[in-house]
């Protein structure tokens, strides 16, 4: 096990009355907020004017900045915080999912700094303020309401990349479960996918940690336990509670602990290459990249592949081919794709999708991907290999 510092100060609120501790917690934070929401469904729900009323009664004001796409872009930040300057807001309150989230970080940076926002995402400059971030986690998965990670994309330059900074802990996070219920089938499925994959992303991560593979095998088995029953019963608040904490859980950094680093993350490197290129649901991507990336490293890895089938599948005699295929039956199950061609993505995609992968040297921090790599997943994600 390696040696390791952790932090993680964010405060949670959890259960069916975290929304109303807003109008406590908000007021620790200033007098006037910037709340930034998505497309519509936090106002159609209800769920926006809530948290309105919340800061009302706190006699705290706001300004709105809506209209955060599923897979976010800088140029929103860049706007947002513009507002926000403009505005002097105290702190930033984002209401939905990991996209609003994410975007929300990048806004309180950039807030407080005369800095374009891609320097920050690019490492090419160190941010030293940011405004408070509370959050109100409306779709689960992503984590983001209890990391500081934030992943945007950029048209100008082809790139979809995740940046870390402490600065962009959230202050506090509010998950009520019941916000969720109104998620779809489709989106809840891809939340799933997405916690999946975060737990698969620190247990092929660096060195041996055999607390944190429990962690990350545990998260597994309760979204594989609860995932069917959730996607027939959308209304079970119960088994939204259960998913909610799961997420929370896959990456806030506990999953990483005695690890080197946290995780290797190559294939969501190739997941963001799909959803910026095809504006595919971030899960989504995850469901076919993650089996194709598995079948890649069945040569090199066979008996991590192989102890996670174990330890996820006790009382059966299993192959690490067997846990890959048990993966992608889940997926399906859950009405995921396990094949580009699923989400419309044909063989003759195959071309530009490369040349993306390798302009951005598409890789995994613990195993690096060649061309020769970026090649076989691609294949691999069109036809699934044989195994």
């Amino acid at each position: 096990m390696e040696n390791f510092s952790f932090y993680n100060p964010v405060r949670l609120h959890f259960g069916s009355d975290a929304l109303y501790k807003i109008h406590e917690r908000a007021p620790l934070y200033g007098r006037r907020a910037l709340i930034m929401y998505g497309q519509g469904s936090v106002k159609k729900h209800n769920i926006l004017v809530k948290v309105t009323n919340q800061l009302s009664q706190a006699g705290l004001t706001f300004v709105e900045y809506g209209g955060i796409k599923p897979n976010p872009v800088v140029d929103d930040v860049v706007k947002a915080a513009q507002l926000a300057r403009k505005e002097k807001v105290d702190m930033v309150i984002a209401v939905g999912g990991g996209s609003v989230i994410d975007s929300a970080k990048v806004t309180a940076v950039v807030a407080k700094s005369d800095i374009d926002a891609w320097e920050f995402m690019e490492g090419k400059a160190e941010p030293t303020d940011a405004l408070p971030i509370l959050t109100v986690l409306t779709v689960v998965g992503t984590g983001s309401e209890n990391n500081a990670v934030a992943v945007l994309q950029n048209h100008k330059v082809d790139k979809k990349i995740g940046w870390r900074h402490e600065l962009m802990y959230p202050k506090e996070s509010f998950l009520d479960p019941s916000l969720t219920i109104t998620v779809s089938r489709y989106q809840t499925a891809c939340g799933m996918a997405d916690i999946i994959a975060h737990a698969l992303e620190a247990y092929f991560g660096d060195g041996q940690a055999p607390l944190a593979d429990y962690f990350s095998v545990s998260i597994i088995k309760e979204i594989m336990d609860i995932g069917p029953r959730l996607i027939n019963d959308l209304e079970n608040y119960k088994l939204r509670a259960r998913m909610m904490l799961a997420g929370t859980y896959a990456l806030n950094g506990t999953t990483a602990i005695g690890r080197g680093n946290s995780g290797d993350w190559g294939t969501h490197a190739v997941g963001h290459v799909l959803s910026y290129m095809y504006d595919i649901a971030h899960g989504a991507t995850l469901s076919i990249a993650f089996p194709a990336w598995m079948k890649l490293h069945l040569d090199k890895i066979p008996e991590r592949i192989r102890h996670l089938g174990r330890l996820l599948f006790p009382n059966e005699c299993i192959t690490a081919e067997d846990t890959i295929l048990k993966f992608e039956d889940f997926f399906k199950l859950i009405g995921l794709p396990t094949r580009l061609g699923d989400v419309g993505i044909s063989r003759d995609d195959r071309i530009p999708i490369l040349q993306l992968m390798n302009k951005v040297n598409v890789s995994g921090r613990v195993f690096p991907l060649s061309e020769e790599d970026r090649q076989a997943i691609l294949n691999l994600m069109i036809t699934g290999g044989k195994l």
